[in-house]
């Protein structure tokens, strides 16, 4: 049976982590650890300040255009 080169590569890797021991403990941690980077540190300090001071997209559009092409 001839696999493309997709199938070829996900079972590469697919067989790499399967036979993983020590390297299984540390693909938890990094996983642990990009969830707390973009879903708990996102929430914490990068709060949604357009949706909370502008109700419609228009607003928000139009306040961001004008931040934008304000002359310093």
């Amino acid at each position: 049976m001839k696999r493309n080169i997709f199938q070829r590569i996900f079972f590469f890797y697919y067989d790499g982590f399967r036979s993983m021991t020590i390297g299984k403990k540390l693909w938890i941690i990094i996983l642990i650890k990009l969830f707390i980077m973009f879903v708990i540190l996102k929430m914490l300090f990068f709060p949604d300040i357009l949706k909370k001071h502008f109700d419609s997209d228009k607003e928000r559009s139009d306040y961001v255009i004008d931040q934008l092409s304000k002359k310093q």
